[in-house]
């Protein structure tokens, strides 16, 4: 059984936290400047989107707490670490994106139907600016581990935001050119669809390691399969396959080998084809002999069903 934590893993965690931490800045920044602006030209334009920046503001920072639990050493009670924060946190992020898109959808119909006056240039202006802030961090964020959950919720936050700016952007353009006001809560639409596509992934990925499923690139049947193949074995029962955090499967089960087989070396030949097929380097593995304690009844019965 090989642990959680490795020198490359927390290399990788810290370099997370790095990104996170200057994307925050980067964005509490330009929100900062959108409240001054906006309270000095009166533009409730800039302060309406200083408070859509601060939910990003919070997402990036639920996401940065949550990288740093997941760093913490494992103690006490909790045997395998925080490492979930990350999950949590991206559950939590994915929980915001559908709120903020249900807010933004009901009041994108609620315009449709009775449009208000749209300022165009002013829209445009404050959307040219997000566009540039928020292309920013997705390059930063773009250098972490997207394959971790959580700084994925947090890159699907700004990339959904960045998107929205574009979408604001021509918006605001096509407002100063025909007029038509609508092209504003069009674009908020289209914008509130990205955001539930977004919650969508993050919702059920997350939702797969609260329930223990077993990762895509671990499916039970086919690691089974590995296992009860390999030179020795006679059976494999007791299977289990789950993902503790994002990059942490772990496996556990029952092995029965041969009369005569060497069970010590058996079991770290299947350690090594778990880690080096699968990608599975947490596994536990309780390998007997045929014929001790209950071997010889379990394999008799599971060959008879």
């Amino acid at each position: 059984m090989t642990g959680m934590h490795t020198g490359h893993g927390h290399d990788e965690r810290v370099e997370d936290r790095r990104y996170l931490a200057a994307s925050l800045g980067l964005l509490l920044a330009f929100m900062v400047a959108e409240v001054v602006f906006g309270i000095v030209a009166g533009s409730l334009a800039l302060l309406a989107d200083a408070g859509h920046m601060l939910t990003d503001a919070a997402a990036l920072g639920l996401a940065l707490l949550a990288a740093w639990a997941a760093g913490l050493p494992a103690r006490g009670r909790w045997t395998f670490g925080f490492g979930r924060a990350e999950i949590l946190a991206a559950q939590l992020n994915g929980v915001t994106l559908v709120v903020v898109g249900l807010v933004i959808f009901v009041e994108a119909v609620r315009r449709l139907v009775n449009p208000p006056d749209v300022e165009g240039g002013i829209v445009f202006i404050v959307a040219v600016a997000g566009i540039a802030v928020n292309a920013v961090i997705v390059w930063l964020l773009s250098h972490a581990r997207r394959e971790n959950l959580n700084v994925r919720g947090a890159y699907l936050h700004i990339a959904t935001d960045l998107a929205a700016f574009v979408g604001t952007a021509i918006a605001g353009l096509l407002v100063v050119a025909t007029g038509w006001d609508r092209f504003d809560p069009i674009a908020s639409l289209l914008v509130a669809g990205l955001m539930f596509a977004a919650a969508y992934e993050l919702l059920t990925e997350s939702a797969r390691v609260f329930l223990e499923a077993a990762p895509e690139s671990a499916r039970p049947t086919e690691v089974g399969e590995a296992l009860a193949a390999h030179p020795g074995v006679a059976e494999v029962h007791d299977l289990h396959v789950w993902t503790v955090t994002s990059g942490f499967p772990a496996l556990s089960s029952h092995v029965l080998v041969d009369p005569g087989a060497d069970c010590h070396r058996i079991r770290l030949e299947l350690e090594t084809m778990l880690r080096d097929r699968f990608g599975i380097d947490h596994s536990t593995l309780q390998v007997e002999h045929v014929g001790v304690s209950s071997g010889l009844e379990i394999r008799s019965s599971a060959r008879a069903s």
